[in-house]
């Protein structure tokens, strides 16, 4: 089935942060360091090694956060009825929602988080993460995500099957 046929349920916003805010988030540090050194050179002096700490302690932390909350995202996610389709990285897999064992779902992160555990792994391993669509205040009015909620619902109806 093409995946354009399937209705996306991955926030289109998972492209920004994924590759777009990672790279303002380290150039930006960057840039902040590298202006300190540079001013540094101009003055003939050396800025104060303070000035470069909080800047290292904010890369150290972005990464580890990105890490865990962001890189392990896919892509894309589509609903194809009986399977998603995911996307990651240019490579895509079919899972069907019988191969479903669990959904847990994450909104009061951010991005928002949606893992599937599946039964037997796939290419991407045993949990596949997804960002899902949400409302724009949908974190902040309810602990649940509509598509996350009929997912589960339908997984256990497969499951039955």
């Amino acid at each position: 089935m093409d995946v354009e046929s399937g209705k996306r349920i991955s926030s289109r916003n998972t492209f920004f942060v994924k590759r777009v805010f990672p790279v303002l988030w380290f150039g930006g540090l960057a840039l902040f360091i590298g202006t300190g050194l540079t001013l540094g050179v101009h003055a003939r002096s050396k800025p104060p090694f303070a000035v470069f700490i909080a800047p290292l302690l904010m890369f150290g932390f972005g990464y580890w956060l990105m890490r865990r909350l962001v890189f392990d995202l896919a892509d894309e996610v589509y609903d194809e009825g009986d399977a998603l389709r995911v996307r990651f990285r240019g490579d895509e897999e079919r899972i069907p929602l019988a191969n479903i064992m669990n959904i847990s779902y994450s909104g009061l992160t951010n991005p928002a988080r949606a893992t599937l555990t599946l039964r037997q792994p796939g290419m991407f391993g045993k949990e596949v993460t997804f960002s899902p669509v949400q409302k724009v205040l949908g974190p902040l009015l309810r602990t649940s995500n509509p598509i996350v909620s009929d997912l589960i619902e339908r997984v256990d109806a497969a499951r039955r099957r």
